[in-house]
């Protein structure tokens, strides 16, 4: 049922979210009405009624073509192909909720999801006269980082104990000239994740949930290829949401693993995007996320910084995909990457399908059935001479539900880096490739609820380590906490259908 209560069908739900409306099915806030707020919060309940908050403000991005030699995705062309959706957002926060319910147990009247309605650029909704939201032109700047301030500060205040799970949609190849926001944008995204992570338990679904699932398939792809962390070389294609996400994430790790400082530790990857490989004379051109992975200048000159190039010369262990540039992985670049390597890492993860930058079976053949392959979208399982090589969807549903029950069921004060590691390495150790490297790097979504039990489990034991955990009485037995766990996860009970005799 996950392509019918989630993608696809969640994205055709959206986009005639105001022409099927029959119910609100969450909260609506305006960036005009900021003063109800706190009234409109308080409909859903009392200081212990919310336990998991999703919002998002609805919001995509796009970008025209600077080259038509290449596929890049113009405003008609909208990213994921809904765009920008305005108030039809509520069912991207419903969505993600319904997935936390069915994979973790998060009681579904446990949770909230929300909008932030800050008009819409989409055309088609501002002359529609069904449309519900407001019909302006989207607002930003000052007004709008107050709104997201308000919402934050009267949630926390409503309901204290509530974990909030930003939720912004994969963003591609970045151009900050031409930038705008998507779900909390680009730019957005990350500065407010910066913000609020350091004061309220908080999450960014795109940019930590990416980012989780695909660091613990490529911990697993170490494991069975016999790198250790520490000399890891990774190149990261495509550097918006989801590949400095990624890139954040496997830094983090490096760091927290080895005792390395993040700034050594982002020194073993590298991130190339629209203008090639980022170096720091961009300097405006790269966000901040960018800024952190961008190279000296002096080590690669101007015809090195293409992908080709920059295999030849990094001879990554790991080369991962977050393009939307199909077939990016040229069978050259594969070849050249198996050259120096014994077994390629390659994850071409952009969804949909038509939009990966290699096909499993091609990645196979140019390996000699050597790589080690997960994707962005389910794949068939590749037959190589004889061979069957099972291909690792990165689900993050296999990885933020299992975080999300372990920070509700903690009443964690932060989510902090060491429990997302945590996470990552609690989704490792499911890895079925450990066991058989013709098998998955990452487990299937079917044995999810228990995987999420393990998941959470790593996450509050970290959160007692730390001293986050507000919740009294977590047992500290491994077998005690996985039973005090399940205990507390919600299930679907039905009656049984009685037919005429």
């Amino acid at each position: 049922m996950f392509s019918v209560i989630y993608t696809p069908t969640e994205g055709d739900a959206i986009q005639n979210y105001s022409r099927l409306f029959r119910k609100p099915e969450g909260c609506f806030l305006n960036i005009n009405d900021q003063e109800r707020i706190d009234e409109s919060l308080s409909a859903f309940g009392v200081v212990e009624d919310i336990d998991y908050i999703v919002v998002s403000d609805g919001e995509e991005v796009s970008y025209e073509s600077t080259n038509l030699g290449e596929l890049y995705l113009s405003r008609q062309q909208k990213i994921l192909g809904i765009g920008d959706q305005g108030v039809g957002a509520i069912l991207i926060s419903v969505a993600k909720l319904v997935i936390t319910t069915l994979c973790a147990g998060i009681h579904p009247s446990r949770q909230l999801p929300v909008v932030l309605d800050c008009g819409t650029d989409n055309e088609e909704l501002l002359s529609d006269d069904l449309y519900l939201g407001l019909r302006q032109h989207r607002e930003r700047g000052q007004k709008y980082d107050d709104f997201v301030d308000k919402f934050v500060q009267a949630a926390r205040k409503r309901f204290p104990k509530a974990y909030i799970h930003l939720y912004v949609k994969p963003f591609q190849w970045s151009n900050n000239t031409n930038q705008l926001s998507e779900d909390f944008g680009l730019s957005n995204a990350r500065r407010i994740l910066n913000r609020y992570q350091s004061q309220i338990p908080c999450f960014n679904d795109d940019i930590q949930g990416t980012g989780c699932v695909t660091l613990a398939a490529m911990l697993a792809a170490l494991q069975v290829s016999s790198v250790k962390l520490e000399d890891v070389r990774v190149v990261i294609f495509g550097s918006g949401t989801a590949g400095i996400g990624i890139a954040d994430q496997i830094a983090e790790t490096i760091a927290t693993e080895t005792n390395k400082s993040k700034d050594d530790a982002s020194k073993q990857i590298w991130c190339i995007d629209k203008p090639g490989l980022l170096v720091k004379s961009l300097d405006q051109k790269l966000t901040d996320g960018q800024r952190s992975f961008a190279r000296d200048d002096k080590d690669w000159s101007d015809n090195e910084r293409d992908l080709q190039s920059v295999i030849k010369k990094v001879q990554p262990h790991v080369l991962i995909g977050t393009s939307t540039k199909p077939g990016a992985f040229t069978e050259d670049s594969i070849r050249e990457m198996a050259r120096h390597v014994e077994r390629p890492i390659v994850f071409p993860l952009s969804n949909p399908t038509r939009l990966h930058e290699a096909k499993p079976d091609d990645l196979y053949k140019w390996t000699e059935g050597k790589a080690l392959v997960a994707t962005g979208s389910p794949f068939e399982p590749v037959n190589y001479k004889g061979t069957e090589y099972e291909i690792a969807e990165c689900n993050n549903s296999t990885c933020f539900p299992g975080i999300g029950l372990g920070a509700v069921l903690s009443q964690c004060r932060l989510m902090s880096k060491k429990m997302l590691v945590a996470a990552v390495e609690a989704l490792k150790a499911e890895s079925p490739a450990l066991k058989d490297s013709n098998k998955p790097l990452l487990p299937d979504v079917q044995n999810v609820r228990e995987i999420s039990v393990n998941i959470a489990a790593a996450v509050i034991k970290c959160a007692v380590e730390e001293g986050l955990a507000q919740q009294d009485g977590i047992p500290d037995n491994d077998s005690e906490l996985r039973e005090w766990i399940q205990a507390q996860m919600w299930e679907a009970g039905y009656r049984p259908l009685v037919g005429e005799k």
